[in-house]
């Protein structure tokens, strides 16, 4: 009975390095838009699918504890039993683990890279306003000389 609860947490860990990897796929996507200064509708699709994919890691994670939590004490009690399927689990974990801080890694790299990305674009922004703003100064100007004042006054009455 407990054999089948090992297998299930194995391929918990198994789903979770999986989706670890489509994460890192994703955050790499990421970092060449940001980069590459790609389109936001991109970077959007990025963190939507992310955001996905995050919630499935909760998921995994929620339903491993869970279970794990209904077989530990058998597990403790039976430790030299299921030697091998704990050695097997840790390993999972172990590249659970590094993958996770793998991604931290690569989040914070993205994280300066977007901040940077951002703050270029509304620097562009600003200097488009602004251009505008002198080309629609200089319009109004220049409409406003076409109008020639009365040079003469009579000031009689």
């Amino acid at each position: 009975m407990i054999e089948n609860y090992l297998q299930v947490l194995e391929q918990s860990l198994h789903k979770k390095a999986d989706i670890l990897s489509l994460i890192q796929e994703i955050n790499q996507k990421q970092e060449q838009i940001l980069k590459e200064e790609g389109s936001a509708e991109d970077f959007d699709v990025t963190i939507d699918k992310k955001g996905k994919l995050i919630e499935e890691l909760t998921k995994l994670d929620e339903g491993f504890e869970t279970l794990y939590q209904h077989i530990k004490e058998q597990l403790s009690a039976g430790k030299e039993q299921y030697k091998n399927q704990i050695i097997k689990l840790q390993q999972l974990i172990i590249k659970v683990t590094e993958k996770s801080v793998a991604i931290q890694t690569q989040e914070a790299r993205n994280n300066k890279l977007a901040k940077d990305y951002f703050t270029l674009g509304r620097k562009n922004l600003q200097r488009n306003r602004t251009a505008s703003k002198a080309a629609l100064d200089y319009y109004k100007n220049m409409n406003n000389s076409q109008v020639v004042q009365p040079q003469f006054m009579d000031k009689k009455k």
